[in-house]
């Protein structure tokens, strides 16, 4: 699996934590070992600006996901297909600011917003009640099987 994480800001984030979460995922998931993912993590005009362009809506958002090749969970005798899985961009300031508003650290809001956004990036969604219930079912999973602890509460609706 290829991992390329980059912080566009300075806000200061654990790289290396976010590239094993990303790895953890991958290989829970049985996503093929050759697949590439990058998570790029930028500033609030920057996010502003692609939140605009993508979404049609204004002002910052914490995370966006840009899928590739449509790469969907494999199973353990039959991984994914390799490919480029796609881009995730994390604003780490809208992520600290949930985090205070939610009671838990800001390392624990981005570990959480990766988790989300590698879901989106394997066609998970929440649209829907049943969507929403699985996925975040999901994430809540991987993100305590990635760190041994309870997730945070999530703040990405």
């Amino acid at each position: 699996m290829s991992v390329e994480v980059n912080n566009e800001t300075d806000y200061e984030v654990d790289l290396h934590d976010v590239q094993k979460l990303a790895d953890s995922i991958t290989e829970a998931m049985f996503i093929h070992p050759e697949t590439e993912v990058s998570i790029v993590f930028i500033d609030e005009d920057a996010m502003s600006e692609l939140h605009v362009e993508w979404m049609d809506l204004e002002g910052p958002t914490d995370v966006m996901s840009f899928p590739m090749d449509e790469l969907r969970p494999g199973s353990e005798t039959a991984p994914s297909e390799s490919g480029i899985l796609g881009d995730i961009v994390i604003c780490p300031t809208i992520a600290e600011a949930q985090a205070k508003a939610g009671g838990h650290a800001v390392h624990d809001e981005i570990l959480l917003l990766t988790t989300h956004g590698m879901l989106h990036l394997m066609g998970f969604d929440h649209e829907e009640p049943e969507e929403k219930a699985e996925m975040f079912a999901l994430q809540r999973r991987l993100l305590e099987g990635y760190t041994g602890r309870p997730a945070p509460k999530e703040t990405v609706e």
